[in-house]
C-alpha cells in the first residue's frame, strides 16, 4: 500500500468517497490528508518534500512557478496535474447585510481566491483600501470561523464552508460563476515528485477522476452525503446541497481532469487585474512555462 501525503484547504469529500467505496484501497493507495493553514505554508511544505501533492487554487501554482515576488520569494517546478473542481459554491459572504466597517478576510492578498474576491467586490462597486480593507486570515475553514466571530465582515468561501456560514446567518453577496470559465481547485505537485512517484500519482488521479465521473453520473449520492456530513460537519440538508454543488455543471467536479485554456485565462486575467505594479503575465507565457502537465491523466 502506497501512502500519499496530500494537503487540502477544506476536507475533501471526493477523497472520502473514494476511500468509502474502496477505490483507493483497490488501487493500492492510502491518503494522509493534511489541512493547510495558508497557501504559503502549503507550498513551503510541498517544496521541502513534506508533501507529495496539494489540492490548491490554480493561481497559487502560477504564483510559485511564474511570479518571483510570491510570498515565499522563490520559484519552483510546480505543476498542475489535474483540475479537480470549478469552485464548489465559491462566492463572497457577509456577516451583516450592510456592514458599516468592511474588512475582507482572505488567505493571503497576493494569490488565489483573493483575486476572485477583489473582482467580485469591484463589480459590486467597492474599492480596495477605500471601501474595504484586507486582512490575511489563512485557509477557507479559518476564514469561515473568522467571519462568524467578527474578525472580518466579508470573505470568500466554498467547499461546504459557505453552507456552514449560511446556517449561522451569513448571506451570499456574489458568486464566482459570474467570472466565466473557472477552476477552483487543482491537484499540483513538484516536477521531481512527478518523476519519482509517477505511477502512484497517476493511480491517485485515476481514482479521483473515476469517483468524479461516478458522482456526476448520479451515482454514490448517499455515500457522498454521508461523507459530507462526516468530513464537513454539515447537517443532512446542507450535506445534500453540497453534493448537488459537487455535480453541478458550472461549479462542480471536473470529471476529465482537464485544466482548459479558458479556465487558465480567467486565472491569469484576475491576477493581472488585481496585482497593481506587478509584471503582467500572458496566458501563453504561463502555458510555455510548463505549468500544466497532462501526462498523468488517463486520456494522455
Amino acid at each position: 500500500m502506497d501512502t500519499l501525503r496530500i494537503s487540502t484547504f477544506s476536507p475533501s469529500v471526493l477523497v472520502e468517497v473514494a476511500t468509502d467505496t474502496g477505490l483507493l484501497a483497490g488501487a493500492g493507495l492510502k491518503v494522509d490528508e493534511i489541512p493547510a493553514r495558508s497557501s504559503p505554508a502549503q507550498f513551503a511544505a510541498l517544496l521541502d518534500g513534506s508533501l507529495d501533492a496539494v489540492v490548491t487554487n490554480p493561481d497559487n501554482v502560477v504564483a510559485y512557478r511564474c511570479v518571483p515576488d510570491n510570498p515565499l520569494g522563490r520559484n519552483a517546478d510546480v505543476r498542475i496535474l489535474a483540475a479537480v473542481d470549478q469552485g464548489l459554491g465559491l462566492g463572497l459572504y457577509a456577516r451583516n447585510p450592510e456592514p458599516h466597517t468592511k474588512v475582507l478576510g482572505v488567505d493571503v492578498p497576493t494569490s488565489g481566491f483573493a483575486f476572485v474576491a477583489f473582482e467580485l467586490l469591484t463589480r459590486l462597486g467597492l474599492r480596495r483600501d477605500i471601501d474595504y480593507t484586507v486582512r490575511a486570515l489563512g485557509s477557507t475553514p479559518r476564514r469561515a470561523e473568522a467571519l462568524l466571530s467578527g474578525q472580518c465582515d466579508i470573505t470568500i468561501l466554498n467547499a461546504g464552508n459557505e453552507l456552514r456560514a449560511e446556517t449561522a446567518g451569513a448571506r451570499r453577496l456574489a458568486t464566482a460563476t459570474t467570472l466565466g470559465p473557472y477552476v477552483g481547485a487543482v491537484l499540483a505537485a513538484r516536477g521531481q515528485a512527478v518523476q519519482e512517484n509517477r505511477d502512484v500519482l497517476a493511480a491517485f488521479i485515476r481514482v479521483l477522476l473515476t469517483t468524479s465521473t461516478d458522482l456526476v453520473s448520479g451515482e454514490l449520492v448517499d455515500v457522498a452525503v454521508a461523507a459530507a456530513r462526516r468530513r464537513l460537519g454539515l447537517d443532512e440538508e446542507s450535506a445534500a446541497r453540497h453534493v448537488r454543488t459537487m455535480v453541478d455543471p458550472n461549479e462542480g467536479l471536473v470529471a476529465d481532469g482537464q485544466m482548459t485554456p479558458d479556465a487558465l485565462a480567467t486565472v491569469v486575467h484576475l491576477r493581472n487585474r488585481h496585482s497593481p505594479g506587478a509584471a503582467q503575465l500572458s496566458v501563453q507565457s504561463v502555458v510555455r512555462s510548463g505549468i500544466i502537465d497532462n501526462g498523468l491523466l488517463p486520456c494522455s
